[in-house]
C-alpha cells in the first residue's frame, strides 16, 4: 500500500469539538473522519484496526461456543413495549414509517434476540445455547465528545446466552468473565473488573472491564490485591474490597466491556420457557455480555499514546511496517533507492507481511517522520542511501528512541516471526 495512494491522509489540527485525546489523533491520523458529533466515517486506516480488533472477539466468541448472528438494526415498537422498555430508555432514537408504524434503532438487542431464540429453544436438549454479533447500535447521547469512546452510532460485539439453571449460567458467565480477559490482553490493554449498577438492562449487578487512565469517565475504586474493583455509583463510601478485605484505591477508567446477569427479566417478559426432563414449564435463563468495538479502539489510543501520536500494540496496528523513502536529490541515487524500497515491499509481500510504502517525493523527510509516528505503526523502516552503503535499512521501532542499520533479510525474518505471534 502506498501513502500516496491512500484514501485519507494525515492532518496537522483536529476540529475543536473533538476534545478527546483518541478522538484527536484518529482523525489526525487518518483513521476516521467527523461527519457530526458521535458520528464517524471509519478510513481505510481505521477499517484494519477495527477487523483486526473484531478478529480478536470473534476467536474469543468462538472459543466459548458463542455462534454468530447478525440481527437487524430496525426494531419494531412493538418488541419494546413488551418489555417495558420503550418509554423508558431515554437514549432510544425512534422513528415513524410512512404506514404509521413505529420503529426504534437498535440501542440494545434484548428485545429482538429473546423472541429469536424462543422460537427455536423448546425443550432443555435445546440448551444452553449463545449467540453473538458484531453489530451498529445507536443511542440519543446527550454529549458526544469524546471521540470514538462515546458515540450516538457506534459498533458493539453483544453475546446472548440461554440457560436451563442458575448454576449452567454462573458457570458459562464465569467462562465470558475468562474471555473478556483474553480480549482485551489480546488488544494490548489492562482491564479491571469492577462491580456496577445493571441500568437499564438488569436490576442485578453486573460486571465492567476498565482500563485505568487518567482521562477515563468513570470514578473507581480498585483493589490491588485481587485486580477487583467497584464503580462508585454504587459503592460512594465502600473503602475496603469485597472480595478480599484489601484497600482501595480510587482512580478513573474507560470502559471497555460489560457482562450482565439479565436472570428472567426478557424471557419472562414473552413467556420464554423450555421444558424440564419431566415435561414442566420453566423460565429460560439468560446472560448478556457487550464490548464496545468501536470503543475499544479509542481506549487502546488512550492507553497507547505519546505526545507525536499513536503507538499501536502490533496485535491490532492498521499494517505490521512503514516504510519511509528518503529521496535523494541526485539522480542516479534517487534510481538507486527508489528500486531498493520496490524490492523490500516485494519482500515483504512475498513473507505475507503487510506495509505502508510513503515514498513521496514531494515531501520532506522530517515530515514523514512525523505522520509516521502520527500513525504509529510499530515498526518503521527507512530506506536511504546512507543505510544502503552501510549494507542494509534502518530498523525502528515505534517505541523506542534509537533505531539501527540491519540487513533487509533480517528485518524481514523479524517481521514475520513477530507475525507468528500476533496470530
Amino acid at each position: 500500500m502506498r501513502y500516496a495512494d491512500l484514501f485519507g491522509a494525515t492532518r496537522r489540527e483536529a476540529p475543536r469539538d473533538i476534545e478527546s485525546i483518541n478522538g484527536q489523533l484518529l482523525y489526525r491520523g487518518g483513521f476516521v473522519d467527523q461527519t457530526a458529533a458521535g458520528i464517524y466515517t471509519w478510513l481505510p486506516l481505521g477499517v484494519r484496526v477495527l477487523e483486526r480488533v473484531e478478529r480478536i472477539v470473534r476467536e474469543e466468541m468462538a472459543a466459548v461456543g458463542a455462534q454468530e448472528i447478525i440481527m437487524p438494526k430496525l426494531h419494531p415498537k412493538e418488541y419494546w413495549e413488551q418489555t417495558g422498555r420503550w418509554d423508558r430508555v431515554d437514549v432510544l432514537f425512534k422513528l415513524e414509517s410512512r404506514t404509521g408504524k413505529s420503529y426504534a434503532l437498535g440501542a440494545s438487542h434484548e428485545e429482538i434476540v429473546t423472541p429469536l431464540a424462543q422460537k427455536f429453544i423448546h425443550s432443555y436438549r435445546d440448551l444452553p445455547k449463545a449467540v453473538y454479533q458484531i453489530q451498529t447500535k445507536f443511542r440519543d447521547e446527550l454529549r458526544a465528545k469524546g471521540g470514538v469512546l462515546r458515540g450516538r452510532e457506534f459498533g458493539m460485539k453483544d453475546c446472548y446466552s440461554f440457560h436451563a439453571t442458575r448454576e449452567d449460567f454462573l458457570q458459562y458467565y464465569d467462562q465470558m468473565l475468562v474471555a473478556y480477559r483474553r480480549v482485551f490482553e489480546r488488544c494490548g490493554l489492562t482491564a479491571t473488573r469492577v462491580r456496577a449498577s445493571g441500568g437499564d438492562f438488569t436490576e442485578n449487578i453486573s460486571d465492567e472491564f476498565h482500563v485505568e487512565t487518567p482521562s477515563g469517565e468513570d470514578t473507581l475504586r480498585i483493589c490491588d490485591a485481587c485486580r477487583i474493583g467497584v464503580n462508585v455509583e454504587i459503592a460512594a463510601t465502600q473503602q475496603a474490597c469485597s472480595t478480599c478485605g484489601g484497600a482501595l484505591r480510587e482512580t478513573t477508567g474507560i470502559e471497555v466491556g460489560n457482562t450482565f446477569d439479565i436472570d428472567t427479566k426478557y424471557s419472562g417478559a414473552i413467556n420464554f420457557t423450555y421444558t424440564d426432563e419431566a415435561g414442566v414449564a420453566q423460565p429460560v435463563i439468560m446472560g448478556c455480555y457487550g464490548i464496545g468495538t468501536t470503543r475499544l479502539v479509542g481506549a487502546i489510543v488512550e492507553a497507547h499514546h505519546d505526545e507525536a501520536g499513536i503507538r499501536w500494540p502490533a496485535s491490532v496496528a492498521p499494517l505490521a511496517a512503514h516504510v519511509v523513502v528518503v529521496v535523494p536529490r541526485d539522480a542516479e541515487k534517487r534510481v538507486r533507492v527508489m528500486g531498493a524500497a520496490q524490492d523490500l515491499m516485494s519482500q515483504l509481500s512475498h513473507a505475507g507481511i503487510e506495509a505502508l510504502l510513503d515514498d513521496r517525493e514531494d515531501t520532506s523527510t522530517g515530515a514523514k517522520f512525523a505522520d509516521a509516528d502520527l500513525i504509529g505503526i510499530p515498526v518503521r523502516i527507512v530506506v536511504s542511501d546512507r543505510a544502503l552503503g552501510e549494507g542494509g535499512v534502518e530498523v525502528k521501532y515505534r517505541d523506542a528512541a534509537e533505531g539501527s542499520v540491519q540487513p533487509r533479510e533480517t528485518v524481514v525474518a523479524a517481521l514475520v516471526e513477530a507475525k507468528g505471534r500476533t496470530h
